[in-house]
């Protein structure tokens, strides 16, 4: 094995109050609630577990990359206290508001500036967007095969073997290298770090590089556009009781409300 690359990003915390957010009806984003820090996007974290697994087994290096304007360093450090070997961090001014083809593209160009590698990593979406595109968009410009939704990842006869989740329960697939493979929750939890790894994580190299660094062809910026960005109206919960002279009675009047009520 010879590098592992894996895509994180720093989002919104997801579990923040919903009634802390706001959108910023200019800019058509979503506003940071004060006092609640960013953190690394948890489905990308299990990525990173999955990378760390291989690596305890077969050995290798770990790259991770990330995009953005003002990256947070006590964030992106955690990558590399949870036992990455490098983090590069992409930042410029144009990465601060893009949609999910110029992030795969700009994402795809790093990694073929970084020269050759086995595999690579993402989460299976992102939890300020959940569009799940960034993953198969990166296999896609670099012309490597892709697996999404990937439970459990492992060597196998120096191919990749996958277990991933499908509609009726999983399915395993293998598929040769270099490839990207997008993980899911059911991974596992990226592992604690230690005081040790903490104090470690300080003296491994951070790369940062800009757009003119990896040569970002800007006319490839944007192929969306977002016309709108809003925060749902939560309705106040409704309750309705069915009764009956009976216990029969009452469930035959319920069947009959589920029946003829669209609304329920």
């Amino acid at each position: 094995m010879k590098r592992l690359i894996v895509c994180i990003k720093q989002v919104l915390d997801p579990e923040a109050p919903p009634s802390s957010f706001n959108i910023d009806p200019e800019t058509k984003r979503a506003v940071a609630p004060k006092g609640v820090p960013p953190v690394l996007n948890p489905f990308d974290e299990n990525a990173l577990e999955a990378a760390l697994r291989i690596k305890d087994v077969h050995g290798g290096k770990v790259t991770v990359i990330s995009m953005g304007r003002n990256l947070a360093k006590p964030v992106m450090m955690k990558s590399l206290a949870a036992g990455a070997d490098e983090l590069i961090l992409l930042q410029d001014d144009i990465f601060e508001d893009v949609d999910s083809y110029f992030a795969a593209y700009t994402l795809a160009t790093a990694i073929k500036k970084l020269g050759e590698y086995d595999l690579v990593l993402c989460g299976r979406e992102a939890a300020d967007s959940n569009a799940g595109q960034v993953g198969s968009g990166i296999a896609e410009i670099l012309r490597i095969p892709s697996i999404t939704i990937a439970v459990k990842v492992e060597l196998s006869n120096g191919k990749i073997r996958v277990q991933r989740v499908v509609s009726d329960g999983y399915e395993v697939i293998e598929a040769p290298m270099p490839a990207l493979i997008t993980v899911t929750s059911e991974l596992g939890e990226l592992r604690a770090a230690t005081m040790k790894a903490i104090m470690e994580a300080k003296r491994k190299p951070i790369i940062t590089w800009n757009a003119q660094d990896i040569g970002v062809d800007l006319s490839q910026m944007r192929r969306s556009k977002l016309v709108r960005l809003f925060i749902p109206v939560r309705e106040g919960p409704s309750c309705q009781i069915v009764g009956g002279g009976s216990p029969e009675e009452a469930g035959a009047n319920l069947a009959l409300k589920l029946w003829q009520d669209e609304t329920i």
